[in-house]
């Protein structure tokens, strides 16, 4: 007979409460993807895990196979998150990374390049925060998914600019840059797109060392800003949803 126990990696998603002192933890797991488990008892004073079952943190975790839900038998931390969740910003980010995973993964299928991208965007929240690693993290997720923008023709007509000309509007319809001709969506600048060529052109590492301020976050940068506008747009288009955690950092942005 199989064993219901299994073991895995994983990087909790969300947490919402279940019953009086249980909890229902979402992890993105190495190995067997999006698991739902619930954790017994951890809202009790004396639950010997229950205060590392936070958002962000990385785990070795053991599971007990459940019909509906999966059940929480030990936890091991591997990396805790307290650097990310001290700063209001980084915390922000953290939830808006999360919860854009959270919404594109379906539960028990495994997704090993999703796992890898999550553990690489919170290495880098720890180490390089900015306001660039959101958009970034959405434009990586929505080409793994196989919806690269378009950003060297005409999503429409396929037509490539001339000379000086360029793209001046981005249509998350049809995917991509559209031409003078085309023009359809809204507007876009040079700048946007050549950081956006970035980010999906082999040159993601420069772009976020070039976003990270040691002394702090830069919040006004409207480069940055127009693109984390188009990829939340492209995002929740592909969704078909509203990402709630971008809305409120964006919100945070604005009256920063």
């Amino acid at each position: 007979m199989t064993s219901r126990l299994y073991r895995d990696r994983g990087i909790v998603l969300r947490t919402y409460k279940s019953g009086e002192a249980d909890r229902i933890i979402v992890f993105l797991t190495e190995n067997n993807g999006k698991v739902r488990a619930i954790a017994k008892g951890v809202r009790k004073t004396r639950s010997k895990f229950g205060g590392r079952l936070e958002p962000l943190s990385l785990l070795d975790v053991q599971l007990h196979r459940g019909r509906d839900l999966d059940i929480v038998n030990q936890v091991e931390t591997v990396d805790s998150t307290n650097n990310v969740f001290g700063d209001l910003d980084s915390m922000t980010e953290g939830i808006a990374v999360l919860e854009a995973v959270d919404q594109l993964v379906p539960d028990r299928e495994p997704v090993p390049h999703m796992y890898r991208m999550l553990v690489g965007v919170r290495r880098t929240l720890l180490t390089r925060p900015s306001p660039l690693v959101v958009p970034a993290f959405l434009w990586k997720l929505l080409a793994s998914e196989g919806v690269h923008p378009v950003l060297d023709r005409c999503s429409q007509c396929g037509e490539v600019p001339e000379g000086d000309n360029e793209f001046g509007s981005f249509d998350v319809r049809h995917g991509g840059v559209t031409c003078s001709a085309c023009r359809a969506g809204i507007p876009v600048s040079g700048p946007a797109l050549e950081l956006m060529r970035e980010i999906l052109g082999g040159r993601l590492g420069d772009a976020l060392d070039k976003a990270f301020h040691p002394e702090g976050q830069t919040l006004d940068d409207p480069v940055i800003n127009e693109v984390s506008n188009l990829a939340t747009r492209a995002f929740e288009h592909h969704v078909e949803r509203r990402l709630k955690s971008v809305s409120i950092f964006e919100r945070h942005d604005s009256g920063s």
